[in-house]
């Protein structure tokens, strides 16, 4: 400003040929009233400039907040978990689930090595009870089992409601048996809903479903089964069957727990692994503190070492039988069907008062650990 004036009045009385203390009024209001006036215009200017910016600022921070809430509220959808089958080398005939589970729990090991024909290798396998000379047929009985604990929930529900389907059979057997086998034993079940396949597989298809079939009127069913597989040493059979349902759409039936968004590890490295289980507990959000027992399953055993730093970095039990469940230790590997023996397990402790549950579950090392919290049912939401 003192430089503008300055600048003005010098003009001025160049531009003059009266001498400066000869001069009128108006020369002074001109030589000093331009200046300031330019000054004006240049600081309003400015101030609509700095408005302007100040206000595509605040709009860029509002529309990122908000982008952010709208990010954060999908990642923290749920979904409602309905129904839990499980059958393995530790439920006899005609056991109850709770009996299953005390063993689980109870860290009783069932992966024992055993001969499997004379002159042959002992193996460490574990398998349903039954038959063994007619897998076809032990196949029917065990899928018989399952969809048999889910009729009655579904016969709740209208014909009419839509049924999507996600069936994961890993099997020695040939596709077109087990294509046959499925569609006896759903005949034979008795459930009349029709179903729709799903795309994707284990928890990828879960974390697909949450983001694009929230709203979504349908149900969705999991039955994974590994039956007979070609490599049996370090394996189990198991048989898992899971119902779900959409928070938003769904509420005839009472659900027995809460499925949160699963993360998986970006990389098989410490870091990444740390991350995605932060990331995990906090679409809930729960503090590691919180989670009563911990689940692993289908972990390879490179990654057994990251699988305990990071417990012990973020505070979730790690020790057998004190709030931690291998597995792989006490039946073998499950293949394909390693995240939903997880849940469903899980599930079926929480069915019986436990808190909640935090599941590691992996395949090859290549894919990566998924990392996923089951919650109990809130009092208030029931």
């Amino acid at each position: 400003m003192p430089l503008l004036l300055l600048l003005g009045a010098g003009l001025a009385w160049l531009s003059s040929t009266v001498p400066l203390s000869q001069q009128s009024a108006d020369f002074w209001a001109l030589a000093l009233g331009v200046p300031l006036g330019v000054w004006c215009v240049l600081g309003f200017g400015r101030a609509l400039l700095y408005i302007g910016q100040q206000s595509a600022a605040d709009g860029w921070d509002e529309a990122r907040e908000n982008d952010v809430f709208c990010k954060t509220r999908q990642g923290r959808r749920t979904q409602q978990l309905l129904g839990a089958s499980l059958y393995t080398a530790l439920r006899k005939p005609g056991d109850k689930p709770a009996a299953q589970l005390d063993s689980l729990l109870n860290g009783a090991v069932a992966l024992e090595a055993r001969p499997v024909g004379k002159g042959e290798t002992p193996l460490r396998h574990t398998h349903f009870p039954g038959d063994r000379e007619d897998p076809e047929h032990l196949l029917l009985g065990v899928l018989k089992q399952v969809l048999g604990d889910f009729a009655p929930i579904l016969a709740q529900l209208p014909d009419s409601n839509p049924l999507a389907l996600s069936l994961e059979i890993e099997s020695g057997l040939p596709e077109g048996v087990l294509r046959r086998v499925w569609q006896e034993a759903w005949r034979l079940s008795g459930i009349r809903q029709s179903t729709a396949p799903v795309e994707g597989s284990g928890l990828a298809a879960v974390d697909c479903w949450l983001d694009q079939r929230i709203d979504d009127q349908a149900l969705l069913l999991v039955v994974a089964l590994h039956l007979a597989p070609e490599q049996p040493e370090g394996t189990a059979e198991v048989a898992v069957g899971l119902l779900f349902g959409n928070l938003l759409t769904q509420s005839t039936l009472a659900p027995m727990a809460y499925l949160h968004r699963p993360e998986q590890e970006r990389a098989p490295t410490d870091a990444a692994l740390l991350y995605a289980v932060r990331q995990a507990l906090a679409w809930v959000p729960l503090p590691a503190e919180s989670i009563e027992q911990v689940w692993r399953v289908g972990i390879h055993a490179q990654r057994r070492a990251a699988l305990s730093t990071v417990s012990a970095d973020v505070a979730l039990p790690a020790r057998p039988n004190q709030g931690c469940c291998n597995f792989d230790d006490l039946l073998g590997h499950p293949g394909q069907a390693a995240p939903w023996v997880a849940i469903a397990a899980a599930a079926q402790n929480i069915e019986h008062g436990a808190g909640p549950q935090f599941i590691f579950s992996g395949g090859a090392v290549a894919d990566g650990l998924w990392n996923t919290v089951l919650m109990p049912v809130s009092p208030l939401s029931e």
